[in-house]
């Protein structure tokens, strides 16, 4: 497992914030977010969020203030240098990414294709 990648991929302030809420309100201090892509939403590729305690041999862990992001190296790659946010609007609450490798963008922000 490497470690210390926290440069690769950023956090708001909110996001950051909602991750230690979840985590602090399921008192589970072993729960780390999973930051993952799949194919498929109507850009090519979505991101993925899930809360878990499992860390595969070749994950990276990203150490942040009081939490944990997993994520795996062929994910990371797609995401390299971008940020995650929290938001809630009219539409609901929901992790987005704000990635500077995507070239096309759904709408909602879920999907994206390189």
């Amino acid at each position: 497992m490497k470690k210390n990648y926290q440069k690769n991929l950023n956090f708001s302030k909110k996001a950051t914030e909602k991750i230690k809420k979840i985590i602090n309100n399921e008192k589970n201090k072993n729960l780390k977010l999973r930051v993952y892509i799949v194919g498929g939403g109507c850009s090519g590729f979505q991101y993925q969020f899930i809360f878990e305690e499992k860390i595969n041999e070749n994950d990276i862990l990203i150490n942040q203030l009081n939490f944990s992001i997993v994520i795996d190296p062929i994910s990371l790659q797609y995401l390299y240098g971008g940020t995650i946010d929290y938001i809630e609007n009219l539409e609901g609450s929901k992790f987005i990414v704000f990635n500077p490798n995507a070239k096309n963008t759904c709408g909602c922000g879920a999907s994206f294709s390189i």
